[in-house]
């Protein structure tokens, strides 16, 4: 099971996902509460070991906007809400990044094909509202055989049984690892990352 706890801003998170065994951390570098600087994401980069991925989550951002501040952070891969095209992953993949592509539950049946993202992310109808929903509705948009993240309402408590609904690849965890908004809770971390794994 793949594992990305995303949202990362301190080196005690950073340090905490990386040594519960998370498969990839992420860093907000879009307006958010998680927001950080790419001054920042440097500064922790050093905590991440060459193994796992660092990735740099953005929503708004044109792909050219993404890709300079991902460079500017130090990261390899991106990962990008939104309406997204082939061309935009073409153009992350043209600039030796590896690409996350990430839609909501409502996004339209062509924004679920393969558009040559390293990996598909399906995210809650209302991202960030941290609310489960029924995770198995993914099974009706036919991801089998792709490498995909769930994500949105995922806590330590309902990761496992969300998993199985959604027949999912892997997982992405973020307000469902937190104390409060945009800190996150260190033995949630640990708890979220081994209930996955297991």
């Amino acid at each position: 099971m793949f594992v990305k706890v995303c949202g990362l801003s301190t080196p005690e998170s950073v340090r905490e996902a990386v040594d519960a065994g998370a498969d990839a951390v992420g860093f907000v570098l879009t307006t958010s509460p998680r927001e950080v600087s790419p001054e920042t994401v440097r500064e922790l980069l050093p905590l991440v070991p060459p193994l796992v991925r660092a990735v740099g989550v953005f929503r708004h951002e044109t792909v050219a906007e993404a890709i300079a501040m991902a460079r500017a952070a130090g990261l390899s891969w991106v990962q990008l809400h939104g309406h997204r095209t082939a061309a935009d992953v073409e153009a992350v993949h043209d600039a030796g990044m590896r690409v996350i592509r990430a839609v909501t539950m409502g996004a339209s049946p062509e924004e679920f094909g393969d558009l040559g993202e390293d990996v598909f992310l399906v995210d809650a109808a209302v991202p960030g509202s941290g609310e489960a929903w029924d995770y198995a509705l993914v099974r009706e948009k036919g991801l089998d055989g792709r490498p995909w993240l769930l994500a949105g309402g995922l806590e330590p408590g309902n990761v496992t049984s969300a998993v199985a609904d959604a027949g999912a690849w892997g997982v992405d965890v973020s307000s469902g690892v937190e104390s409060s908004r945009g800190v996150k809770d260190l033995a949630k971390v640990r708890a979220f990352v081994k209930a996955a794994k297991a």
